[in-house]
């Protein structure tokens, strides 16, 4: 009978909210299936025509016949929207028309092939983000999908095909579908329909047969195609299964668990279970249960334990370390969690009468297991196993348990020194209630066997002093005895579940240290941005967990490993570690110590792996080889090295895609430089050249006005060829950082007064106000630099502006900085173009005056940066724009001797 338990009140509502929002959200259904030509188009089809009859409204958003005319043939009777018609490099490309489904709002919507990217100028790059936002609008849909497109497979079809797919799909889609129906077909099959043309046609077709269409590949997408359906059912069965309360595991897939207690006999039971799971074609787990109790083991036992893990797991096994204070209860809840339909362990091997007294893990099981098959197996008698593992043996008690058994005379002596205060006011019962305090006491400081100990003194003090007749054992009252052992037993209990909850509580301790570095680790890798930062901080968590030095190699060009991070004397003087620690990356397998690959060597050697690839090895030397090998230190290291491997892999993607912006921005800038030289300085070019022609060749033939307009133009045209070429080199100089500043203290009245004057005679007729109130203080720059940024945003305000005087420059001081604003009454800024006319080689939006090369704001900025201040763009009220720059006074200016007439007149 199917176990059932009551459900968890919160995942019952989690489930209740997961079903209704389900309910209301739109569906998506998705015809998967290992290849082109298996009938997903025409599966799809079919059920929308039965879809259709049951009264849905259906349309055909886009559906891919390739030529096949039964898919044709489906098509008619289904309304159907038209395509969208783009040009691209000089061909008509049709696609999927996103709005007009949007504005149709069918009930379901079939969209062929999700893995298809649309063509530039779509609104979405690719055809299942289209898919996204018409699941979000309630329209449900129907799409296919081949399995060489999901993007988690792609390396293994990559592997399988020898082709990398472009075109994928996030699993996250698929995982989002709502059902995943199979359309299977068999690679004979499949291989028919291409002969006769049913999947591709002509040269295509034989180029399919000879390359992707091999029936080798198309049985290994067969099976990928099962596996990543399975995938999608096991997940619907699990979340059934949870919301139903049902704890028993469903024996819909074999699944062996091999429960290892101790190493002597873990090796049979792993080649035992080894070829059970061959035989039933079952996945196989190997777990081993470690209880407060085992802090006692040996390190000889704990090695042979990492061996047996280590075999298991080059046999293929998934290995699980838990912990508990019971092992049939940890045992019991993982076969539970990963539905576990078979157990296997060994024979118990401790005397009949202590396996009756304390109870056996295989009695537990067999009446706690349910319907889980149990297979108990004999221990080994092997005599090569004998010599690989060690006997299980006891470390010596170290110094603070005889101390803690020191400690329990105090103990009793305090409670007896009370008890004989209170003897004559309290009864005796009262009085063994003190003894049983100090057996608490001492199980909370020393443990069980102080413990124990403490209750067995307790006892005989408590006779010997406090029971008539006093100072003998002899007992007058027999009742006494049946105190006397209720005492000791009560005494020995207390005693025994105190010691049990300590034990408990330093294993808990052990897993939150554990936890506490985990959790430490991942937050300062994903706190630091750059490669030796992040590899700096692994490594010095790896040093304060694991008490061991560690360094951290990466390879060369060449494929040989250097050290980039820790102390590169882990690394023994003879190479020897080098070399292990090349063999442990070449083969993407630990080496070294505590590993079956040299297992001699001093360190040992972890390769970084993220996504099957190798970015380097972590090398740990520990001053105790258990210091690592244990197998809770073991783990917690492997994955140490797993999250510093994917950090790793994060800080390169984002180097990459860093790398990747500053291309694309220099590529930018590189276009818009040639765009620059193409246009703005031929113009100029083009129009001296003419100039230069005419006065050549007809120029005694003009009168002087006309003679005299063309040197006019030669020479205006010849300034603007002049200006845009010192502009390019001074945004040269900027960005090389080759601007020296020759800084003198000028008063700011005279630099934006200078400016003024050289504008009124490049700019004839146009008038800037200046507003500067008395007492400026005097400011530290480079006069003709400062100079050229002034008259740079100026001339952008004249050309933005009116042709009244709308433009003006505002001076004023502001606590050891100096604010000058250029302000103007023109268009202003758009949304957002605030930032972006610094750019280089950006015109303003509103600009009428299309020429130059977009480099004045830029060096402008550049230039007050320079001598330390900011230029930023604000929007003025009532229409125009400001630029202002805020300037820092740096140092004291000179003090600056008045002349008479100066002090005659202060004004």
């Amino acid at each position: 009978m199917t176990e059932h338990q009551r459900p968890d009140p919160d995942a019952l509502l989690e489930q209740v909210h997961r079903e209704d929002e389900q309910s209301r959200r739109a569906r998506l259904k998705i015809f998967f299936g290992a290849s082109a030509g298996v009938g997903k188009t025409y599966a799809m089809l079919v059920e929308a025509h039965e879809r259709q009859r049951a009264g849905t409204d259906v349309v055909v958003g886009i559906v891919e016949t390739h030529g096949r005319s039964e898919t044709a043939t489906l098509l008619e009777g289904l309304d159907g929207l038209a395509r969208t018609q783009q040009e691209h490099r000089g061909a008509t490309l049709t696609e999927f028309d996103l709005d007009g489904a949007l504005a149709r709002r069918p009930s379901l919507i079939l969209v062929d092939e999700l893995a298809h990217t649309n063509s530039p100028g779509s609104r979405h790059r690719k055809r299942w983000q289209d898919v996204e936002e018409l699941l979000g609008a309630g329209i449900d849909v129907y799409t296919s999908l081949n399995v060489q497109h999901v993007e988690s497979l792609v390396d293994v079809v990559a592997q399988i095909t020898g082709i990398t797919v472009r075109e994928t799909v996030p699993d996250s889609i698929l995982d989002r579908a709502d059902e995943v129906e199979l359309v299977d077909l068999p690679p004979d099959g499949l291989l028919q329909r291409l002969r006769e043309g049913k999947v591709y046609r002509g040269p295509q077709a034989d180029r399919a047969l000879e390359n992707f269409f091999r029936k080798g590949n198309l049985i290994a997408l067969r099976e990928l195609a099962l596996r990543r359906t399975a995938q999608s059912v096991d997940a619907q069965m699990e979340s059934y299964r949870k919301a139903a309360g049902i704890a028993a595991p469903w024996a819909v897939r074999e699944r062996i668990l091999v429960c290892l207690g101790s190493a002597k006999r873990g090796v049979r039971l792993v080649r035992a279970a080894r070829r059970m799971a061959a035989a039933f074609k079952a996945e196989w787990i190997v777990a081993h249960v470690e209880t407060p109790g085992q802090v006692r083991e040996s390190s000889k036992e704990r090695d042979s334990m990492v061996d047996v893990m280590g075999l298991a797991e080059d046999l293929g096994a998934e290995t699980v370390i838990l912990s508990g204070l019971r092992v049939g209860d940890e045992l019991l809840a993982f076969v539970r969690d990963r539905h576990v339909t078979r157990i296997v362990l060994g024979k118990p091997t401790r005397p009949s009468w202590r396996a009756w007294w304390g109870g056996s893990l295989s009695a537990t099981l067999i009446r706690t297991s349910g319907e889980v098959d149990l297979h108990v197996l004999a221990g080994s008698d092997e005599e090569g196993d004998a010599d690989r593992l060690a006997r299980r043996e006891l470390i010596p008690p170290p110094p603070v348990r005889w101390r803690g058994y020191a400690g329990v005379l105090p103990v009793v002596l305090l409670m007896s020194l009370v008890a004989g205060l209170l003897v004559d006011r309290i009864d005796l019962s009262n009085l063994a209630m003190l003894y049983l305090l100090g057996v608490v006491i001492v199980a909370t400081a020393f443990g069980r066997g102080p413990a124990i100990l403490s209750a067995i003194l307790s006892v005989a003090i408590f006779d010997f002093c406090f029971v008539p007749p006093r100072l003998t054992f002899r007992v007058t009252d027999t009742e006494y005895l049946i105190t006397f052992g209720v005492m000791l037993a009560v005494a020995v209990v207390i005693g025994t579940l105190t010691a049990r909850l300590r034990e408990q509580a330093l294993a808990a301790r052990g897993r939150e240290h554990r936890t506490s570095a985990l959790y430490q680790l991942s937050r300062e890798l994903s706190a630091r941005r750059t490669i030796p930062s992040l590899l700096d901080s692994a490594l010095d968590r790896i040093r304060d967990v694991f008490s061991a030095e560690a360094v951290i190699l990466r390879p060369s060009a060449e494929g040989r490993l250097a050290v980039v991070a820790g102390n590169g004397t882990v690394l023994d003087a003879a190479d020897h570690e080098r070399g292990v620690a090349q063999w442990a990356f070449d083969n993407a397998q630990p080496a070294g110590l505590g590993t079956h690959t040299l297992p001699a060597s001093h360190a040992m050697h972890l390769p970084l792996i993220v996504s099957g690839e190798a970015l380097g090895v972590l090398s740990v030397r520990p001053s105790e080889p258990i210091d690592i090998t244990s197998p809770d230190r073991l783990k917690l290291l492997q994955t140490f090295a797993n999250q510093t491997a994917v950090a790793l892999e994060r800080a390169q993607l984002a180097a990459e895609a860093e790398r990747a912006r500053v291309d694309a921005e220099t590529e930018r800038a590189r276009n818009a430089l040639l765009s620059s030289v193409s246009h703005d300085l031929r113009t100029p070019l083009a129009v001296i050249t003419g100039a230069a022609t005419g006065l050549r060749d007809s120029g005694h033939r003009m009168d002087e006005a006309t003679r005299r307009e063309l040197a006019d133009t030669i020479a205006e045209e010849g300034q603007r060829l002049n200006r845009l070429v010192g502009e390019l080199l001074d945004m040269t100089r900027l960005e090389s950082g080759a601007l020296a500043l020759r800084r003198e203290w000028y008063p700011i009245e005279e630099v934006v007064g200078g400016v003024l004057v050289r504008l009124e005679r490049t700019h004839p007729g146009r008038h800037v106000a200046l507003l500067a109130p008395h007492g400026l203080p005097l400011v530290a720059l480079d006069e003709v630099l400062f100079g050229q940024a002034l008259t740079n945003l100026i001339e952008n305000a004249l050309r933005f502006s009116p042709t009244d005087p709308s433009v003006g420059v505002q001076i004023s001081a502001q606590s050891r900085q100096l604010v000058i604003e250029v302000v103007d009454r023109g268009p202003g800024f758009a949304p957002g173009e605030e930032t972006r006319i610094f750019e280089k080689f950006y015109r303003g939006l509103g600009s009428r005056d299309q020429r130059g090369a977009g480099l004045g704001l830029t060096i402008a900025r550049g230039i007050v940066e320079a001598h330390g201040g900011e230029l930023t763009a604000l929007t003025r009220e009532g229409g125009g724009a400001i630029l202002r720059i805020s300037l820092p006074i740096v140092g004291e200016p000179p003090v600056v001797e008045r002349t008479e007439e100066e002090r005659m007149d202060p004004a």
